[in-house]
């Protein structure tokens, strides 16, 4: 049975003086994404997209390359829309994260509202399933903010309590039935293996 496997890119360069929507892969990075290439080995995948973003169109050009395979984007998989603020260093990047989700029908600090980044992916996401023509495994490259959104709408749970990626470093991947994206595996890390 096809899939569509949604991975949530993995580490990245963190450079505050360069657009937060160009970060590139890091070292760590690009190895994982070899990595979860060497898992899919035995798999058919037949299709790959990301978002615009560099830090996934950097983890499709690595899948492409292994796979033979061109990636198509749409800036509909992209991450919340965080421009307003830029980039936050952590820890307080992670107490405005709790609060987006926490309050999906608001904008927190000017950036894009939970529930309007919710319907952005599940559509990019339904579109990319329902147009793709290839008949294997579809692989999408995107984030792990969106990841956790589209988790909250597949399980038919309120945002901030569906299952989430638990890599601190990202490279965690959902498995969905590529036809009825039910969920088939929860989120793994890479490092878990495909589990299929």
């Amino acid at each position: 049975m096809p899939l569509l496997i949604f991975l949530t890119h993995p580490e990245v360069v963190i450079d505050p003086q360069v657009p937060i929507t160009q970060w590139p892969l890091n070292a760590v990075g690009r190895e994982r994404m070899e990595r979860f290439a060497d898992l899919l080995a035995g798999r058919n995948v037949t299709a790959l997209y990301a978002s615009t973003e560099r830090k996934a169109t950097d983890g499709a050009a690595i899948l492409g390359e292994r796979f033979g395979l061109p990636y198509g984007t749409d800036e509909d998989l992209g991450e919340n829309d965080r421009s307003a603020t830029g980039y936050i260093a952590p820890p307080e990047f992670w107490e405005v994260v709790g609060q987006f989700f926490a309050n999906p029908h608001e904008s927190i600090r000017g950036w894009e509202r939970a529930i309007d980044a919710q319907a952005r992916i599940v559509g990019a996401v339904k579109r990319v399933a329902q147009n793709d023509r290839t008949s294997g495994d579809i692989v999408v490259v995107s984030h792990g903010g969106v990841g956790a959104l589209l988790t909250a709408h597949l399980q038919r749970v309120a945002i901030g309590q569906e299952s989430r990626p638990s890599h601190p470093g990202g490279g965690c991947f959902l498995v969905l039935d590529r036809e009825s994206l039910a969920v088939r595996q929860d989120w793994r890390a890479i490092e878990d293996g495909l589990g299929l």
